[in-house]
This record gives C-alpha cells, sequence and structure tokens, in this order.
C-alpha cells in the first residue's frame, strides 16, 4: 500500500513540474516587446483559455501530491 502511494505521488511530482513548464509566463517583458511579440486576438484567446486550463490542472494535481503526502505521513 505504502509503495503504490509512493508511486503515486512520485508521478504527481513529475506531472506538475511539467505542467508548470508548459504554462507560459505572466509577463513578456521587455523581450517580447523587441521580439516583436505581436499576436492576433484570436491567438491571445487561444492562449489563454491553454494557460487558463494548465493552471486549472495544476491546482488538482497540487491538491492530490498534498493529500497523498499526509496519507504518507499518516501511514
Amino acid at each position: 500500500m505504502q509503495l503504490a502511494i509512493t508511486i503515486l505521488q512520485l508521478i504527481c511530482g513529475i506531472a506538475i513540474i511539467l505542467i508548470v513548464l508548459l504554462q507560459s509566463g505572466k509577463k513578456a517583458g521587455l523581450s517580447g516587446a523587441i521580439a516583436g511579440g505581436v499576436d492576433t486576438f484570436l491567438s491571445k484567446n487561444k492562449a489563454k483559455t491553454l494557460d487558463a486550463r494548465l493552471a486549472r490542472i495544476t491546482k488538482w494535481v497540487a491538491l492530490v501530491f498534498v493529500v497523498l503526502t499526509l496519507l504518507l505521513c499518516i501511514i
């Protein structure tokens, strides 16, 4: 039982890392202005939808990770 929970926790940890790396930064900053970060209206909405979805997934996976960690501490 403990081994299974540990494996699930490891998978959740790796998933959190990958999901956070897939998210775009909140501000492009000066580098975005220099590189010509001009986007169309549709691509901005698509990016917001993808970022919002990734943020929601991050929250749920993090919640599962915390629950698994607490469960392992109890066991």
